[in-house]
């Protein structure tokens, strides 16, 4: 079956994309201790983009270079830009695990855009459950008496530019190659790190910080890939859920690397996001089952 086959592949891509992108972000914390933001997109940004470019010429793929000047590409970037940003100034003053956990509320984000942007039917039970769920990422944040944290408020903001990124993915043309719109991603990301590194002092990378940011830099283009790919395959009621892999991924890692248990406050909040995220995805796999049935019947009756 077809549809049986590609919604597999997303979810595998999804789960793929979560893993790498977690160790990415892991080595990223681990060697922000020695360098800059700036330094740090740049050099990674820069291998990443090499590395690429190497496979888009071997494949031929820059023949097609025309596919990728389309504005789905550019906002894609600007997203990709945005949320990149913001979640690495909220990932080096963060634990791993929160930056995480706040990410979880991207589901909910991406069907409530979905209804304001693209005018999708959103029922009230869906807009409850994304109440619910923004709720359970307050309880993450924990405003005090002051406000919000700083590095929490970036890694929520960071997360409006990641909806952002997917509902765009979702709009770009087929015939737009994934290895080009990583290689536009890797470029841009680059020159961001460039334009930071004009306030920024650059101290001279180790060894050990070069291989770290070789292996995120690898790490990278295979989250870019697998998450536009998880994106474009399948559905994304199917696909979608299984982004909470992540959070997973991101426990284990923060207490293996710096022995970070999330507290009980965090962990309720999580199970909350994650819940309401299930329950509206559930949602709108019913629902799309009942308008299916509904075409296929009318389809039916027309051609008896």
């Amino acid at each position: 079956m077809p549809a049986l086959a590609d919604n597999s592949r997303g979810i595998i891509m999804m789960v793929l994309s979560n893993l790498v992108f977690i160790i990415n972000d892991t080595l990223i914390k681990l060697v922000s201790e020695g360098l800059p933001t700036g330094q740090i997109l740049v050099i990674r940004g820069a291998i990443s983009f090499l590395l690429i470019s190497a496979v888009v010429f071997a494949t031929g793929m820059h023949r097609q270079w025309r596919a990728v000047c389309n504005r789905m590409v550019a906002w894609r970037t600007v997203g990709e830009i945005g949320a990149t940003v913001l979640y690495l100034y909220a990932l080096f003053n963060m634990p791993i695990a929160n930056v995480s956990a706040i990410g979880q509320i991207v589901p909910l984000m991406t069907t409530a855009a979905a209804a304001i942007f693209l005018a999708e039917p959103v029922g009230w039970r869906r807009w409850t459950a994304i109440a619910v769920g923004f709720l359970g990422v307050l309880l993450i944040m924990r405003p005090s008496v002051s406000g919000f944290d700083m590095f929490s408020l970036a890694a929520f903001a960071s997360m409006g530019f990641i909806t952002m990124r997917d509902l765009v993915t979702r709009e770009m043309p087929s015939g737009v190659p994934t290895l080009l719109v990583v290689a536009v991603t890797a470029a841009a990301m680059t020159a961001t790190g460039a334009t930071l590194s004009l306030v920024e002092n650059w101290p001279v990378p180790s060894l050990e910080q070069w291989a770290i940011l070789g292996a995120a830099s690898t790490l990278l283009l295979c989250g870019y890939g697998t998450s536009i790919m998880a994106m474009r395959y399948g559905a994304m009621a199917v696909v979608a859920p299984f982004r909470y892999t992540g959070i997973l991924f991101a426990v284990v890692l923060g207490f293996l690397v710096w022995g970070d248990v999330p507290d009980v406050l965090t962990l309720v909040g999580t199970l909350i996001v994650v819940a309401t995220g299930v329950y509206t995805f559930r949602r709108e796999m019913r629902l799309a089952q009942q308008v299916r049935s509904i075409e296929a019947s009318a389809v039916s009756r027309s051609s008896a």
